[in-house]
């Protein structure tokens, strides 16, 4: 993925780019069209996505020794998105930043799916999509792959515009297959470990210090997490030093000079690259051009809580997504309105109905006089049915409401989701309270207290102890970048 963005971002490649775009495959995956104009938001959103799939970018299925080679495993009938990449690029093409989406981040799923992993939304919508298309008819495999692969991402699509507050510009995805090449195609990528590892369950088997991977020695890289301190975010730093070095490594003159590796590359990227229709690769190309190693940079977004224990998923990783959109507000440099009302209406604007479905006594009344304390509209109060999660309902097109809504009762739990609903009167937004709410909200226990329980946490027994936590957590969110190797867990 970040071999195709590094790619057209260098005048060396010009001229492979020329050849490598007839041979690209693209999916009608995004409804609006690339006019090659900058967007009016200022910025330009990629989503890559890096599959676990069975087939190459064409619908054929990969040979068996080919799967054997990839040490693939046995066909499950899922197909989850294992690597989420959320890259933005202002209009001036200045710098990149690419957001790592945890693949286990619980969130809201469009099309009535409720909440489930992120890596589950591609898979969720691709399986109904084939499921119509057979009853419609559809009986050629091929077909049905390209077909059911495109009604999947674009479910994953409005998850990740949904988590992040961003409309998606471009898509591009990459399976095993692709990422196995690419990495042979350059000669492999420079990594450092800080400590020797040997995992079963990954292959990842490497001696402490800097080393160099590519083939299946790099899938295996990219792919531990057991063994690691922090589990999917540490595998998460790992997919970004590697793709640092991939990024180096590509905009090295060795790999771009050398006829033989350019043209290894852009093979393997026609065979296993899948794009959004209407991309216009080579005006992106030229507008990027000037991007360097420096430039490039990786982050993760924020997470609330990377042990919350699901309803029906599981352990997943608890994310806030006012949080993740302000994060993502903040890369273009705007203003954070976190504390600042988002919709431009006063609070007395809004008027809030409070529902129960949590059984506990009185937690409506409790709640709604809470936001009347802030100079909302108390509305109607009541049960409703029983329910696992909390939900805020506003009108479509009020997101931002939503947000203050929500933001409103912030300092009394964890995250509260937003969801649009066309049936909730204008000027009104309805709150579902579920199990998951505290029932210390309503007399103002702090965000703090319960995400400290949630997760079985004590606070600090010293000073001393917190701010050796808070110098540990600064340097593992420091953004990585492809201007040199440092070593990760």
């Amino acid at each position: 993925m970040v071999s195709l963005l590094v790619l057209s971002a260098t005048g060396y490649g010009w001229a492979a780019m020329q050849g490598l775009v007839d041979g690209l495959t693209f999916a009608d995956v995004i409804e609006s069209k690339d006019t090659g104009e900058l967007p009016a938001d200022g910025a330009r959103d990629i989503l890559l996505v890096g599959m676990d799939s069975r087939t190459d970018a064409q619908g054929n299925p990969l040979p068996e020794d080919m799967l054997a080679k990839l040490d693939a495993g046995v066909a499950d009938g899922e197909l989850n998105t294992d690597t989420l990449i959320f890259v933005h690029i202002p209009n001036d093409g200045s710098k990149a930043v690419a957001l790592s989406l945890p693949r286990d981040s619980y969130v809201d799923i469009p099309g009535g799916y409720g909440k489930h992993k992120i890596n589950s939304a591609y898979a969720r919508g691709k399986l109904d999509a084939k499921e119509e298309l057979q009853a419609e008819g559809v009986s050629d495999a091929k077909e049905l792959e390209v077909r059911s692969n495109q009604a999947g991402a674009k479910t994953l699509i409005k998850t990740v515009e949904g988590l992040t507050g961003s409309t998606i510009d471009n898509y591009a995805s990459i399976n095993l297959l692709g990422f196995y090449e690419i990495t042979q195609a350059i000669g492999g990528v420079d990594v450092c470990l800080k400590q020797a590892t040997n995992d079963p369950y990954s292959g990842a088997r490497f001696e402490k210090g800097p080393t160099t991977v590519e083939g299946i020695e790099a899938l295996s890289f990219v792919r531990q997490r057991h063994g690691l301190p922090r589990n999917d975010l540490d595998r998460v730093v790992r997919q970004q030093v590697f793709m640092a070095g991939l990024a180096r490594k590509i905009l090295s003159a060795g790999t771009l000079a050398d006829p033989d590796k350019l043209s290894d590359l852009t093979e393997a990227i026609k065979k296993s690259v899948v794009l959004n229709k209407g991309w216009d690769i080579l005006g992106f190309a030229q507008r990027m051009k000037g991007l360097t190693g420096g430039q490039i940079e990786f982050r993760t977004i924020p997470v609330a809580n990377v042990a919350y224990e699901t309803p029906s998923d599981g352990t997943a990783v608890q994310v806030d997504p006012r949080e993740v959109r302000t994060f993502v507000r903040n890369l273009a440099g705007g203003e954070d309105k976190q504390d600042q009302p988002d919709s431009g209406v006063p609070n007395s604007a809004v008027t809030v109905d409070v529902f129960n479905g949590a059984g506990t006594t009185s937690l409506a009344a409790g709640v709604s006089q809470t936001l009347s304390g802030q100079g909302f509209t108390a509305g109607q109060t009541g049960n409703a049915e029983a329910r696992q999660g909390t939900v805020v309902r506003v009108p479509e097109g009020e997101q931002a409401m939503g947000d203050q809504v929500a933001g409103a009762l912030d300092d009394s739990g964890g995250p509260i989701e937003v969801q649009e609903d066309p049936s909730i009167a204008a000027g009104h937004a309805t709150i579902l309270l579920g199990t998951d709410y505290p029932d210390s909200a309503a007399a103002g226990g702090s965000r703090q207290n319960s995400a400290q329980s949630g997760t079985g946490q004590t606070p600090p027994a010293s000073g001393q102890q917190e701010e050796s936590s808070a110098a540990e957590q600064a340097e593992e969110e420091a953004p990585i970048t492809a201007d040199g190797v440092i070593c990760v867990n």
